[in-house]
């Protein structure tokens, strides 16, 4: 899958603490020993945000990645079929409580 690094929001709040706590705490997958990115071999560090590459979905999710990869703002990455995006909108998320 293909998606693009929206990073530059991570002002955003989100109750878990941590934009990779989120992901951690919504994926329903274990964290990976690698970034998300296709042969990357690095530690995940930040929830990154991104959104789905050529596709009519505009809605912003996050994935772990790597320092590096997360720098790559405005790129297309290749990420590994089977990470799990997790909305961003806190709303779907950890923020539902305080609705």
């Amino acid at each position: 899958m293909k998606v693009i690094n929206i990073n530059g929001i991570s002002q955003q709040l989100c109750g878990c603490g941590s934009w990779l706590d989120h992901w951690k705490n919504f994926s329903g997958q274990p964290l990976s020993a690698y970034c998300a990115a296709v042969v990357c071999f690095q530690k995940p560090e930040v929830g990154a945000h991104v959104q789905k590459a050529d596709s009519l979905d505009n809605n912003w999710y996050i994935i772990p990645l790597c320092n590096k990869h997360n720098a790559l703002t405005g790129q297309s990455l290749d990420i590994v079929v089977n990470v799990r995006l997790v909305s961003a909108d806190v709303s779907e998320t950890c923020g539902k409580e305080f609705i």
